[in-house]
């Protein structure tokens, strides 16, 4: 596994599982257990992103627009990430990075 990577996921409670980007550093990512994720909606995406969220597509491993979720990090064991979907594109990475920043507020304390 890899950092960008899309996975399904089921986090704890959840019904379903759901679209899930592997966020965490790179060595944590390929040996490490867990593995942090941001979850992404199942849901085609029919409305414009709120601040916490980013619009993934098919470039990034989506069937269609996808709503990814930055105001969230998951903690998840490696064995909980299921049938490997795709990659997330250079482009969004950093535009998840600020988001997930944003989401948290981590900015204001740099």
């Amino acid at each position: 596994m890899k950092a960008w990577e899309v996975y399904y996921c089921k986090p704890p409670g959840w019904k379903e599982p759901h679209p899930a980007i592997i966020v965490s550093h790179p060595a944590r990512a390929e040996r490490k257990d867990p593995v942090e994720v941001v979850i992404c909606s199942t849901q085609r995406a029919t409305r414009d992103p709120e601040k916490h969220e980013v619009r993934l597509d098919q470039a990034d491993g989506m069937d269609w627009p996808t709503l990814c979720k930055c105001d969230l990090v998951f903690a998840v064991p490696r064995e909980g990430l299921t049938h490997r979907k795709g990659e997330v594109s250079q482009e969004r990475r950093g535009q998840i990075v600020r988001t997930i920043m944003q989401a948290h507020d981590w900015a204001a304390v740099l």
